[in-house]
């Protein structure tokens, strides 16, 4: 159906600046187009796809004018993608808050897939659009996707603290019949229309600088927060469930898949036969979400490394420091020292 490709109501938030901006009324605009202006007041709610491209080309139209999509983007504040932003701007680079994004992807849209790729010096942030079954037509129109890649450049300069600016940006859509200054004026680099993919292309080094705002800690917490929200707007992912359980037991020491699949009402067999269909198992998850969650607390130089193995849910240190040297090839305290 096509109602089921939806976004988070945070982009509201943005938009709703920028019509106050230009002087537009957010309701006035919701009565106009039959759209239930409360249903944004949640900030976890969803609305559909198409009524957000409803108002976004409202306002163009109102305001005969064409960037609209850009005065939205400029309004960009963590909120709009729940936790997830703030996990981002708490990252330690560009390059790991981009990655959130394409993990969490479906907090924010499920109207496309993400990929993150480096390329010899450049990171390739891409966008590949979902298109309706009947029709085969793109769910997301220029407009749109307009919005989403400068949403995501205004939150990379955010971010930074600086004015940063991609290598290129590539648009999969035929080149707009009016003038594009103003976009290129907003991205200060390169626009390719009709290339094979959507994409922003970032300088790999910048994407891998420190940011100023990083804060493991933090990012820790709006993880957990993103796990839960994942497994309950989309109960068919199991994966997301099973890593939000394991963030709850994991410091009471390493839950076994029997604990897990019991505490989730599913039998040992079944949780381990749906996982297999997703492509991954409770081993890998349970590794990966021990693995980030010690690369954040050994940034925390308060915590002890007996500390941080328990946290983890290794019953004694020697089990943990043997098991860091496997994901990262040094010791712990190697590790810390380097960064």
């Amino acid at each position: 159906m096509e109602d089921d490709y939806s976004l988070i109501s945070g982009w509201m938030i943005s938009i709703r600046r920028a019509m106050d901006l230009s002087g537009l009324d957010f309701k006035l605009a919701c009565n106009e187009l039959k759209i239930d202006s409360s249903a944004f007041d949640n900030p976890e709610s969803r609305t559909t796809a198409k009524n957000t491209i409803k108002i976004l080309e409202y306002c163009n139209n109102k305001l005969n004018r064409h960037d609209f999509a850009l005065v939205v983007a400029e309004q960009f504040h963590p909120n709009i993608f729940h936790a997830l932003g703030y996990a981002m701007m708490s990252s330690q680079s560009l390059q790991s808050a981009l990655t959130f994004i394409v993990q969490y992807k479906k907090v924010v849209s499920n109207t496309c897939t993400l990929n993150l790729i480096e390329c010899e010096k450049e990171l390739i942030f891409s966008m590949n659009i979902c298109r309706y079954k009947k029709s085969n037509e793109l769910v997301l129109p220029y407009i749109a996707v307009e919005l989403f890649i400068a949403t995501i450049v205004k939150f990379s300069r955010e971010l930074t603290g600086s004015s940063l600016n991609p290598n290129k940006v590539l648009f999969s859509f035929p080149k707009p019949e009016y003038d594009v200054e103003l976009i290129v004026d907003f991205f200060k680099c390169d626009i390719e229309f009709n290339a094979l993919n959507t994409a922003i292309i970032f300088d790999l080094t910048q994407a891998k600088n420190i940011v100023m705002t990083s804060n493991p800690l933090i990012t820790q917490m709006h993880e957990k927060m993103l796990e839960n929200f994942m497994s309950r707007i989309d109960k068919d992912d199991l994966k997301h469930t099973v890593k939000s359980k394991i963030f709850e037991l994991l410091p009471l020491g390493s839950p076994s898949q029997k604990v897990v699949a019991q505490s989730l009402g599913y039998s040992l067999r079944n949780m381990q036969r749906k996982l297999n269909e997703q492509g991954t198992s409770y081993k890998y998850i349970l590794e990966q979400t021990r693995k980030e969650l010690t690369f954040g607390y050994i940034q925390q130089l308060h915590l002890t490394y007996t500390e941080i193995s328990y946290l983890v849910g290794f019953s004694c240190t020697a089990n943990f420091n043997r098991a860091f040297k496997q994901w990262t090839g040094m010791t712990p305290s190697h590790f810390r020292k380097s960064l």
